[in-house]
């Protein structure tokens, strides 16, 4: 049990990665290496990656571990931001072209716990929606090489 735990923590940095940089974007943002498309199909495409958006952000503004970090967001802006990042990092025709992570979280202070608890608000989101364990892990996976860009001073 210790690989989900770790791969679910991982998974919290991703989504705060995502969700904090969508406050702006810039469009010299090197293109996403081409992947298949499995996993966003399994995770139900567009309207899927939508309805997980969506949902994600309907239980972080109840979140009070975390729902400070996004007070200032533009919540609109943070939702079609998540879609992109979403949408491309499962191998979708999306391309995300926010700030990268590392400029994103600079400053911000983000705790593992923090980023923990945006993981653990993912992996509910997704297990509520029916999205395999096999699936969410892969997402997990490919969201998992952000996390040092995002927990730090």
């Amino acid at each position: 049990m210790a690989g989900a735990g770790h791969i679910r923590t991982l998974l919290v940095a991703a989504v705060l990665a995502v969700g904090i940089s969508a406050c702006a974007t810039r469009s010299d943002s090197p293109a996403p290496a081409p992947v298949d498309d499995a996993v966003y199909r399994a995770l139900g495409g567009q309207t899927g990656i939508e309805g997980i958006v969506d949902d994600l952000l309907d239980v972080v503004v109840e979140d009070e571990r975390i729902n400070f970090q996004f007070a200032l967001a533009n919540i609109v802006r943070l939702r079609g931001m998540l879609i992109l990042q979403f949408c491309s990092v499962s191998g979708g025709p999306c391309r995300y072209d926010g700030l990268s992570m590392e400029e994103a979280h600079a400053g911000r202070g983000i705790t593992t716990a923090q980023f923990n608890a945006l993981v653990e608000n993912l992996i509910l989101v997704m297990e509520r929606r029916g999205v395999p364990v096999a699936t969410q892990n892969r997402l997990l996976r490919r969201l998992a090489p952000m996390h040092g860009d995002v927990v730090g001073p």
